[in-house]
């Protein structure tokens, strides 16, 4: 009996030894850092991805992740156009923060290093496929081309099913990448679909989408309600349904490698659709994007719905609050979004963090195409379900001088539909609406009017609230060192564009074909 006691003593020594060892060994292990996969639409509204709950666009891939994840319902750009938007998430800065970067086709300063520049540096393997921080010019300190998201995989090629769509093979593209990678490596990948931006092919929503115009109720009510805006709306959804596909490929290789469990896949989009009134613009389909997060192994009680108000700048706080890098410990200029990890790590749904019920807008200069190329500067904000907006300079024309073709709206059959009924005579409202001038302030109601058609700024009852906002505003702009708050505001009309400097006047001086009223580019080719 004694000796049975002491063999279970002695067993249970070595037991208990055994858990330690084990727990200590485990403890001394590196924790390995999570992949990051950063998937982004180029120009999709928000409501636009199926999980949203629209019927006549067919997203799963994104509705996976929101699935298996979280789906996120208040994001929002700063600044909604491509350029501008993509160095918000690259930086963790916003645009007023960037310098030359607020502004598009800009010259992207030195002095600001990226997060895939800055994890390349800590060992990851970075790269993208598709378009990255476009367009504009990055260049080294010694003028050398300097890439932000340090090395391109866009060399295998597909297929494309229409001509409007890239044929960068993404998946296969992707699928180099992680090839390329160390096995012990954590990687950082950057999916820049080029879809759905523009051009399309006039009709593929139907021809080739499956999809039939009753599926649509209507559009946009700032929009003409005809089968040619239809169809350029169905051609949209092609397009977007084009970029879910590659995603879905790219979950399924990640599965079958054995990462997808330890990775965060980030999905949006840079901007709005690119239509009148949307891209390029600060209304609530220009800068409000969807999103969704899908991290197995970090985000706590997947499935739930998070209505927080999330910035762009947020994603760089982020990737580099779970990767355990500092911002400064890392060469980067201090980053003013905040991270999402207590949402990760939360078991509530809606609203997690309260204290951050706002986000701020903000724009310079977009396409070029006014007098000394200058640019169309707002400030906004959104909180408690209303917009408000500050037109700085609100005598210029917001979607570019007429002169010129409007070209701070990407051509395309609606914005040729609203021009001819203009021209005409037969319908000036959606004019006024997509390409007239702005009065100095705007608010909007969003919970009752998101197309932002009724402004509220000079409505008695709400001169509080309009009051209150542009208190926060400017408070917030200020601590944030807006040149704009400083009266030097000038400064980014001042920076060069990278190319067609000087656009507005070699285009008056009849150096480029004049356009008039419509721009031939709106013409995509019809195939009726």
């Amino acid at each position: 009996m004694k000796n049975t006691r002491i063999t279970l003593i002695a067993l249970t020594g070595v037991i208990a030894g055994s858990i330690l060892y084990a727990c200590q060994s485990k403890a001394s292990e590196p924790v390995k850092k999570p992949n990051i996969l950063f998937c982004l639409a180029d120009d999709a509204t928000w409501k636009h991805m199926s999980a949203y709950g629209t019927d006549w666009i067919a997203t799963p891939a994104f509705d996976k992740v929101a699935d298996q994840g979280l789906l996120f319902s208040n994001t929002y750009t700063p600044n909604a156009k491509c350029g501008p938007s993509r160095s918000i998430i690259l930086t963790g800065r916003n645009t007023w923060q960037l310098e030359e970067a607020a502004n598009h086709l800009a010259y992207f300063p030195t002095k600001f290093k990226t997060y895939h520049e800055a994890l390349a540096e800590q060992g990851y393997h970075v790269g993208y496929t598709g378009k990255g921080w476009a367009p504009g010019t990055a260049l080294n300190a010694d003028g050398s081309k300097r890439e932000l998201l340090v090395k391109a995989y866009n060399s295998i090629k597909t297929k494309a099913p229409t001509t409007g769509i890239s044929n960068n093979d993404y998946l296969a593209n992707f699928k180099r990448f992680l090839e390329e990678k160390t096995s012990d490596a954590p990687f950082c990948f950057w999916y820049g679909g080029h879809e759905p931006h523009r051009d399309y092919e006039y009709g593929t929503g139907v021809r080739l989408g499956n999809k039939t115009l009753a599926q649509l109720d209507s559009v946009f009510p700032y929009w003409p309600q005809s089968e040619v805006v239809k169809n350029d709306v169905l051609d949209y959804a092609y397009e977007l349904e084009y970029f879910d596909k590659q995603l879905g490929g790219m979950l399924a290789l990640l599965e079958e490698r054995g990462e997808l469990e330890h990775t965060i896949i980030v999905v949006t989009s840079d901007n709005g659709m690119p239509f009148p009134r949307v891209k390029g613009q600060s209304y609530e389909h220009s800068n409000h994007l969807p999103l969704a997060i899908m991290w197995k192994n970090g985000i706590k009680h997947p499935g739930r719905t998070i209505t927080d108000y999330v910035s762009f700048a947020d994603f760089a706080a982020t990737f580099l609050d779970v990767t355990g890098y500092q911002a400064e410990d890392l060469g980067m200029h201090p980053v003013q979004g905040k991270s999402l990890a207590p949402i990760f790590n939360s078991d509530k749904e809606d609203v997690i963090a309260p204290e951050q019920d706002y986000v701020l807008l903000g724009q310079e200069r977009h396409d070029v195409g006014r007098p000394n190329d200058v640019g169309y500067p707002i400030r906004g904000i959104v909180k408690d379900g209303f917009l408000y907006l500050l037109n700085y300079e609100n005598d210029r024309w917001p979607a570019g001088n007429p002169e010129t073709g409007y070209t701070n709206t990407d051509g395309s059959p609606t914005k040729t539909e609203i021009l001819e009924l203009n021209r005409s005579g037969e319908n000036h409202s959606y004019w006024d609406l997509n390409f007239g001038k702005h009065p100095k302030e705007e608010l909007f109601q969003l919970s009752t009017d998101e197309n932002c058609l009724h402004n509220l700024a000079e409505h008695n009852d709400f001169q509080t609230i309009k009051g209150d906002l542009k208190q926060l505003l400017e408070s917030e702009l200020k601590a944030q060192k807006d040149p704009r708050m400083f009266g030097n505001g000038a400064v980014f009309d001042n920076y060069p564009p990278d190319r067609n400097a000087g656009f507005y006047e070699r285009y008056m001086n009849g150096e480029t074909v004049k356009a008039g009223w419509i721009n031939p580019s709106d013409f995509e080719k019809r195939q009726d």
